[in-house]
């Protein structure tokens, strides 16, 4: 979790990431952030995000995010 909050604090170090729940629904990250974190992922963690995967309920929360990504791999 913690290599996932600096990938999202790099994008954004004004937001609290541990506890904001919103990320899509309030427009704090956008689409370039979206791809970006995407890349990082792949990247930080070796896991590849499937297109049916992004959706606002995954990218929602940071804890969202890092579930997603446990799912996706045996990290």
């Amino acid at each position: 979790m913690e290599d996932l909050l600096e990938i999202l604090e790099d994008l954004h170090p004004d937001i609290d990431f541990e506890t904001h729940e919103a990320l899509i629904d309030q427009q704090v990250l956008d689409s370039f952030d979206i791809v970006t974190l995407i890349a990082e992922i792949d990247s930080v963690f070796d896991v590849t995000i499937p297109a049916e995967e992004i959706i606002p309920e995954n990218f929602n929360s940071a804890k969202a995010l890092y579930k997603l990504i446990e799912r996706l791999s045996d990290y």
